[in-house]
């Protein structure tokens, strides 16, 4: 995409893609993480994930209810609040 990386921190970007999960893979490369390494801790994550894939089992065993109950979040009409 031919992505500039002196932009300003924040701000607008060209792309910006962050894969999940790709079936079972676990994986630990140079170039990709899977699952996403900071998807558990993220209920902006958590809560639309759960309303595609209601009876998702991560990778480790753990269900979405799961890691959701772990955080302290709240959800205000479609917003999404995180502690």
């Amino acid at each position: 995409m031919g992505r500039i990386r002196n932009e300003e921190v924040g701000g607008p970007r060209g792309i910006d893609l962050d894969l999940l999960l790709f079936g079972d893979t676990v994986m630990d490369s140079e170039y990709l993480t899977l699952p996403h390494p900071r998807m558990l801790s993220r209920a902006f994550v958590l809560v639309p994930l759960k309303e595609l894939a209601p009876s998702l089992v991560l990778p480790g065993g753990q269900t979405i209810d799961q890691a959701l109950a772990a955080l302290d979040y709240t959800l205000e009409g479609l917003k999404i609040r995180q502690a």
